[in-house]
């Protein structure tokens, strides 16, 4: 089991535009190809200008596969480059993580 952990950091004050036009154009067809995430939430302190969601895989190669499917869906194509339009986001960080043995999740 791996977890992908990722934040995004928007520009100041474009936090919940960011948010809209993800759950109107991206929240359903990410869900498609990589499931439900284990956590999608909004920074409430430190950095509030940022969200951060973890994706479960059985594996590197599970991510790969999945993460390939998605990125040719003429929809996911679609919402990125309405995102790259609008702009909001700034910064993008992405860690892949592994559970401790003694965790279960």
């Amino acid at each position: 089991m791996i977890y992908d952990h990722r934040t995004y950091v928007c520009r100041p004050g474009t936090i919940g535009k960011h948010m809209k036009l993800y759950a109107d154009h991206g929240w359903t067809i990410q869900r498609k190809h990589l499931g439900d995430p284990v956590v999608y939430g909004a920074v409430e302190t430190g950095d509030v200008n940022s969200y951060v969601h973890i994706w479960r895989f059985e594996d590197a190669a599970d991510r790969a596969r999945k993460r390939a499917a998605m990125k040719d869906d003429p929809d996911w194509q679609a919402y990125l480059a309405k995102s790259a339009e609008a702009g909001y986001l700034v910064r993008q960080e992405n860690k892949i993580l592994t559970p401790a043995p003694f965790f279960k999740g």
